[in-house]
């Protein structure tokens, strides 16, 4: 394993928070979210405990892929503000202990670059990955004067930027080695674009599909080393900066250079299979390709926390201390929890798991208050990728209050980037704040306790006790945690002496029987 300079001692005790900018606070009335947005709403962050910020894509962009089609790395979107507004946002984010990260896209960027503008109209620029003549399977006819056709990375709007082939053929001449001209310009800008913007106060990237850069890379050897020149320059450049991968695979992405990973609805042999079995439950985004399974946060009981316990096992042996594995509840490109069957009521197991264990957790916003993946919204950027894969219902605004668009936005209601969820009971943060009972203090209390006891955090050592109805583990040898995800009351047997109940609803030991009602969860000090 390649020697990397150790993680900045910050990330060990992270906790996460996405924020999808558009969708997040509207400052100027426009229906779109925006950096002034955010700044004004720093305060709830602060409370909550979140301490590292993650943005999704915020650069100027055509958004036919909601910002991941950037046309200029060097500037943010004017719908967002200004480079100031974001550096200003910095600013008052890092005031209140938080970092600020940015989406990096690195393996393709929009048709509406100048750099893709200049290469369809020069035969001889191969920042892209261009045939001569032709058009073979998965590639798009140029645009411009360029004969051929290029190679897109996802939407064809994305073309791939060009990191070479790990694997060169005489029949494709298109298959440029990885230190042909165009690759070695590629790996220098997106150092140029890394330092740009910390150099500006930002803490880090998370990376966009950081396992797509080199192609025909069957054991990523190529793209490994790619992100390891990435990670030596950054260590040396940026040392308290760091890197998140989209990737999936931590086993893969940490030894390559990424600080962390996240287990994801994709990635890795079993294609995401860890993070499914937790939280899908066959509504919301589903891809057509998946296996239907039952996840074990469903009410029905028909799930296990095996298949994730068994993939977290591997990844930390893999890994060990050299990098770290993050748990999201959601993001912009699958369900949130609160979807389909899954009721508010199920939702505090939920962060009872995620946020004692041995991961960094990272909460996408408006899960902290149960928001609802919304069904049946119109594509918009580009949410469609299935006929039951619609992401927007995992984008719309936050709600904030009972004003008009949930204090999103003071913009007309058809004005808005996406509709605010319709449900008359839709949960909000002021209406929570103003409940002690309510998930958002829960989540509030959870990050509290998890910041002051170690052993729940990142780091503590996690003893499984019992992998099923209920989920029992320790955390450091002292703390007992018991999750029951169920509507059914289930109990397991546990003898050891319980010092004080942390945290909890509807779990008790009593007579060396551990019972916990159905959707309980207990977080207990062990000792006599």
């Amino acid at each position: 394993m390649t020697s990397f300079r150790p993680a900045p001692t910050w990330l060990a005790d992270a906790v996460f928070y996405q924020i999808y900018p558009q969708s997040f606070a509207d400052s100027d009335g426009d229906g779109i979210g925006d950096f002034a947005g955010i700044t004004d709403h720093l305060d709830h962050l602060s409370w909550l405990g979140v301490d590292t910020v993650w943005l999704n894509p915020c650069f100027v962009s055509p958004f036919r892929d909601a910002g991941y089609d950037v046309a200029d790395y060097l500037n943010v979107a004017p719908r967002y503000g200004s480079n100031d507004d974001l550096a200003g946002l910095v600013d008052e984010a890092g005031r209140r202990g938080i970092r600020i990260l940015l989406d990096l896209v690195a393996g393709h960027t929009s048709i509406d670059h100048p750099w893709f503008r200049a290469s369809a109209n020069d035969p001889d620029d191969h920042r892209y990955i261009w045939t001569t003549e032709g058009r073979p399977d998965g590639f798009v006819a140029s645009p411009g004067t360029r004969p051929g056709a290029y190679l897109p990375n996802f939407f064809d709007s994305q073309p791939a930027l060009n990191f070479g082939y790990a694997r060169e053929n005489p029949a494709e001449p298109w298959r440029l080695p990885v230190d042909a001209d165009g690759p070695r310009a590629n790996r220098h800008a997106l150092r140029t674009v890394m330092d740009h913007w910390l150099g500006l106060g930002i803490s880090g990237f998370r990376v966009d599909m950081a396992a797509s850069l080199v192609k025909d890379d069957p054991d990523k050897t190529e793209t490994t080393r790619v992100w390891t020149e990435l990670r030596h320059w950054l260590d040396a450049a940026h040392p308290d900066a760091v890197l998140l991968a989209e990737w999936g695979e931590p086993e893969v992405s940490i030894p390559a250079g990424f600080h962390a990973d996240f287990f994801l609805h994709f990635g890795g042999p079993a294609d995401g299979l860890a993070l499914r079995s937790l939280w899908s439950n066959g509504e919301g985004t589903v891809h057509e390709n998946w296996d239907p399974l039952d996840c074990f946060f469903d009410a029905s009981g028909r799930g296990s926390p095996r298949p994730f316990v068994k993939a977290w096992q591997q990844a930390s042996a893999a890994v060990a201390d050299t990098g770290a594995i993050s748990l999201p509840t959601a993001n912009h490109d699958f369900s949130r929890l609160n979807c389909g069957p899954r009721t508010a009521d199920q939702l505090p197991a939920a962060f009872a798991f995620q946020l004692t264990w041995p991961t960094l957790p990272a909460i996408y916003y408006g899960d902290e208050i149960g928001m609802r993946y919304v069904p049946g919204l119109p594509d918009k950027e580009g949410s469609v990728l299935g006929p039951r894969y619609n992401r927007a219902g995992s984008r719309t605004p936050m709600q904030w209050d009972d004003t008009a668009n949930a204090g999103f936005s003071t913009a007309p209601t058809d004005r808005l980037y996406l509709p605010v969820d319709p449900s008359p009971d839709r949960p909000t943060v002021a209406a929570q704040r103003a409940d002690d009972t309510a998930l958002l203090h829960l989540v509030h209390r959870l990050i509290s306790l998890r910041r002051r006891t170690p052993e729940l955090g990142s780091g503590g050592s996690v003893e499984v006790l019992h992998a099923g109805y209920p989920f029992v583990y320790v955390r450091g040898g002292r703390y007992l945690v018991v999750i029951n995800p169920q509507r059914h009351e289930a109990c397991h047997p546990y003898a050891s002496a319980v010092r004080s109940a942390l945290e909890g609803q509807g779990v008790a030991l009593v007579d060396g029987t551990i019972t916990a009602r159905g959707f309980g969860y207990g977080i207990f000090e062990l000792g006599g």
